[in-house]
C-alpha cells in the first residue's frame, strides 16, 4: 500500500488540517484550530506510520519531517532532548514520531510537492478539505 501524507494551515499559524490518503481516497484525517503547517505535516506523518505495515511505503513532501526523523531526532534524543538554538518546536510530537518511527522502521520517500504527483495532489486536497472540517464518517 501507498500512503501518501499533507497538511495544510491557513493562515499559518491559523486553523489547520492533516490527511493520508491512498490513490483509492483519504484513510486519515485530523484538523485543529489553531496550529501550523509543520506541526500538521508531522501529524500527517504520524498517522501514516501507524497505518504502515511492512511492504508498504509512505510519501511526504516534507523534507522538514524526514530531517528529523533520520537527522537530527537522533542527535537531540542523546542530549537529552536539547538543541544548541534554543527549545524544540513541537518536543511532544518530535518524541512520538521518532519513537514510532524506530518501533517501525517504515520506508518513506520524499516527493516534491506540487508537481503533479497524483497521491501528493489527492492528500493535499484532503488536508484542506480536513482544515475547513470535512471528516471520514
Amino acid at each position: 500500500m501507498d500512503y501518501y501524507t499533507d497538511g495544510s494551515c491557513e493562515p499559518n499559524p491559523g486553523l489547520g488540517g492533516w490527511a493520508v490518503v491512498t490513490l483509492e481516497g483519504p484513510v486519515a484525517l485530523g484538523c485543529d484550530e489553531n496550529t501550523t503547517n509543520i506541526r500538521m505535516e508531522g501529524l500527517a506523518l504520524l498517522a501514516a506510520i501507524e497505518l504502515w505495515e511492512k511492504g508498504d511505503t509512505i510519501h511526504t513532501d516534507s523534507q522538514f519531517w524526514l530531517n528529523v526523523l533520520t537527522k537530527w531526532a537522533p542527535v537531540w534524543e542523546a542530549k537529552g532532548w536539547v538543541k544548541k538554538g534554543g527549545a524544540i518546536a513541537n518536543l511532544e510530537l518530535v518524541q512520538k514520531l521518532y519513537a514510532a518511527f524506530r518501533e517501525k522502521n517504515p520506508d518513506i520517500i520524499w516527493t516534491r510537492a506540487h508537481v503533479g504527483t497524483a497521491g501528493n495532489e489527492l492528500a493535499d486536497e484532503w488536508a484542506n478539505r480536513a482544515r475547513e472540517g470535512e471528516t471520514l464518517g
